[in-house]
């Protein structure tokens, strides 16, 4: 390990934090109105999502005997639940968000021991189309946003737009003229470069930050006990298991970084904490969490691999989440500004998942049927939902699910089409997941 003073530690894991924090925020800051929580509940969701995400934080890095990878990495929720999330959240109100949530980490932590197994049912062909159809789902949310919010009397005023594209264009510079911390801070400076113009234009309302107090309490059900459903409860399996997949990929990469050779026990010891910390986020009316890869990448760009820095990291999450007026702080950002960022962190998400269909053999027709046939059933869903407004309830209310619908529709097919290449080995599948994701951490 490093040996680094206090002080050093203390800025480095400070670092970790701003590298993460436009992540961890961005994720309540559109789930919380589009499930209809007010000001009050959105501050109290950003604060509880700060706080959970230090506890994950802790749990996979400190670790224990059975639970842990004990790498350098830092938690958060991942952006393909937050469609999910909202589609549960409007379809059987926010109790069965949490049901969900809490579910998923319990079969995460079941289904680690056999991940193995599980693996040759997620192939890139199958993840691929999850992930497109879950950022592809969630374009319209960032265009109603940069117009202003869907219902607002401003949407589609000149000022919104403008706004939506001042923080775009932010972002895309940095990431043009930028390297290293700067771009990986470039929403966050988005976020804050787009509220700050509209405050010279008398758009912020400071008042939910003067009525905040300065501590509070984390409180377990906050929004109520949790209500659990069936669809509610599938749809967030599924995204738990993308999740599972993409997270030994990253786990896999940083064992690379910190030179760390890694056997299945360990991946299976990081994806338990992942399930831990989502029964966590659960019962914290939080959210999932799984490994944010451009904390990863900070390790590889900094070169410093010692545990205490993240662990640093971690207390100053749950430090951060104990402070209502820094949660209010990050409600004032104008729905546009917001709109703005979501734009390419959503075509992100659209994006990762076409880069993991590029390692989808498309010679074979079989392949193309498949990803043709899941996106367009789970896209189609999503957009037409009355097409099923006929059925039983309960059955609509899994069928309009169009990322149920999609990806059970991809998992179906690749069985029908590839059985007989479903026989991939262990060892083998960690090291198409190691060559899929040692980008991620560049």
């Amino acid at each position: 390990m490093e040996k680094l003073g206090g002080l050093k530690v203390g800025v480095l894991g400070l670092q970790h934090v701003l590298a993460m924090y436009a992540g961890a925020v961005i994720v309540p800051l559109i789930v919380g109105p589009a499930i209809g929580l007010n000001a009050q509940q959105l501050a109290y969701l950003i604060s509880i999502d700060l706080f959970t995400c230090g506890i994950a934080t802790l749990i996979q890095v400190l670790g224990g005997r059975h639970v842990g990878i004990k790498l350098p990495v830092i938690l958060g929720c991942t952006f393909t639940a937050v469609g999910p999330m909202i589609a549960i959240g409007n379809l059987d109100g926010i109790t069965a968000i949490y049901g969900a949530i809490i579910s998923a980490g319990i079969i995460v932590v079941v289904l680690s021991q056999f991940m193995n197994k599980i693996m040759k049912f997620f192939p890139p062909v199958v993840t691929g189309s999850v992930v497109t159809i879950i950022g592809v789902s969630l374009i319209p949310v960032a265009m109603n946003n940069a117009a202003g919010g869907q219902g607002s009397p401003t949407f589609g005023n000149i000022e919104n737009l403008l706004l939506a594209l001042l923080t775009l264009v932010t972002i895309i510079v940095l990431n043009r003229f930028f390297t290293g911390f700067a771009r990986a801070i470039s929403v966050l400076i988005g976020l804050i470069v787009g509220t700050i113009v509209a405050s010279f234009m008398g758009l912020i309302n400071f008042s939910a930050v003067s009525e905040a107090s300065w501590f509070h309490m984390v409180q377990p059900f906050y929004f109520g006990f949790p209500t659990f459903n069936f669809s509610a409860i599938l749809t967030m399996t599924i995204v738990a298991i993308v999740s599972m997949i993409e997270s030994t990929g990253v786990f896999l990469a940083l064992g690379d970084v910190c030179d760390r050779k890694l056997d299945s026990n360990d991946i299976k010891k990081g994806l338990r904490a992942e399930g831990l910390a989502a029964v966590i986020g659960g019962i914290f009316n939080a959210f999932p969490y799984t490994t944010f890869s451009q904390n990863v990448g900070l390790v590889a760009l900094t070169k410093v691999k010692t545990r205490n820095v993240v662990l640093t990291a971690g207390v100053m999450l749950m430090i951060l989440g104990l402070l209502p007026k820094v949660a209010a702080l990050t409600t004032i950002v104008p729905t546009a500004v917001l709109g703005g960022a979501m734009i390419p962190m959503f075509g992100m998400v659209a994006a990762s998942g076409i880069k993991m269909l590029s390692a989808v053999d498309f010679k074979r027709n079989e392949n193309s049927l498949i990803v043709a046939c899941s996106v367009g059933i789970g896209l189609g869903a999503a957009v037409v939902p009355a097409m099923f407004d006929k059925l039983p309830d309960n059955l609509g209310l899994l069928i309009q699910n169009g990322i149920v619908i999609g990806s059970v529709t991809a998992i179906i097919l690749n069985i029908v089409f590839n059985h007989k290449l479903l026989k991939v080995s262990e060892e083998e599948r960690f090291v198409q997941l190691k060559g899929d994701h040692s980008a991620d951490v560049i």
